[in-house]
């Protein structure tokens, strides 16, 4: 498989989501599904709406999300859409809740590791594309948090959650915690399910992960740590596999005192199997040319 480009900057802006997206020189067609996070409540550094305003505005997007499966404000609809307005997402976007009504939208993974079939939410159908918007950070379960967890945990119903957690054990996310499987068929299970969201869109799917407030938790976390280091810039690529790699060096390679401590949360969760499982099935690659725009 020939490198896939990943594409550059140092500046955070609005403006410079904009520009990444227009560097990687897709249209995406027809309705188009803008998959981010909302953020847990209580957490402070989920990237908020005025931050990505333009570039919803740009692919003329309705914002995506799903229901969580674990405790918190966003597991139940009802919930999770109060505190989406309450974050202010409301105020300048559609946002869709795509598993606020049964029944799931199953996705079969025939070549899957460990999962045979994802579980999103029903609405994923309704769109022609999507543009996966991911705040790169830490994660207390995944190690790390990117494109390859937006397309996975982040397009799951809340039973689809569970369902990956658990390795295709449960969909019950009140019982699932009991019983987690060995940890890299939990990875596995990630990059299963982020197949086949990206064999669903069929090259109408593109990536921007956002490098700042670099916490070791995730947005999902309703107490996190404060960020560990300091913000490094937007990457963007057409592959999700080479994007959270390109991110996960630029992380080894920083000299910012607060990389360890980073380091230390991906590899004590093993959170690279997730990308060499990816890797592993094909839809995308780790070998990558990282270009620079602002040179």
């Amino acid at each position: 498989m020939e490198k896939a480009k990943v594409y550059f900057t140092k500046e955070i802006t609005p403006e410079s989501v904009v520009k990444m997206y227009e560097t990687l020189g897709i249209n995406l067609p027809g309705k188009v599904a803008v998959k981010l996070h909302s953020g847990e409540q209580g957490n402070q550094n989920y990237i908020r709406p005025e931050f990505v305003k333009a570039m919803v505005e740009h692919v003329n997007g309705t914002v995506v999300e799903c229901n969580t499966a674990y405790g918190g404000a966003r597991n139940t609809t009802e919930k999770h859409k109060k505190l989406i307005e309450d974050h202010g997402w409301t105020k300048y976007f559609d946002v869709d809740l795509m598993d606020a009504e049964e029944p799931d939208m199953k996705l079969d993974i025939p070549n899957g590791k460990v999962l045979k079939e994802n579980f999103v939410g029903k609405n994923l159908q309704n769109y022609d594309s999507m543009l996966v918007l991911s705040h790169f950070k830490g994660h207390p379960m995944g190690g790390y948090g990117g494109a390859l967890k937006q397309l996975s945990i982040g397009c799951a119903s809340s039973e689809g959650k569970s369902w990956i957690h658990s390795a295709g054990q449960s969909k019950d996310q009140y019982t699932i915690w009991e019983n987690l499987p060995e940890q890299d068929k939990f990875l596995e299970s990630m990059a299963d399910a982020a197949s086949s969201v990206v064999k669903h869109f069929d090259g109408n799917i593109a990536f921007i992960n956002v490098m700042c407030n670099l916490s070791v938790d995730c947005d999902c976390c309703a107490v996190a740590e404060d960020p560990c280091m300091k913000d490094i810039g937007i990457l963007a690529s057409l592959d999700p596999i080479a994007i959270d790699q390109a991110c996960i060096d630029l992380v080894y390679n920083s000299k910012d005192p607060g990389r360890d401590h980073f380091v230390e949360r991906v590899e004590r969760q093993h959170g690279i199997h997730t990308i060499e499982a990816a890797a592993e099935l094909g839809f995308g690659t780790r070998e990558y040319e990282l270009v620079d725009i602002d040179k």
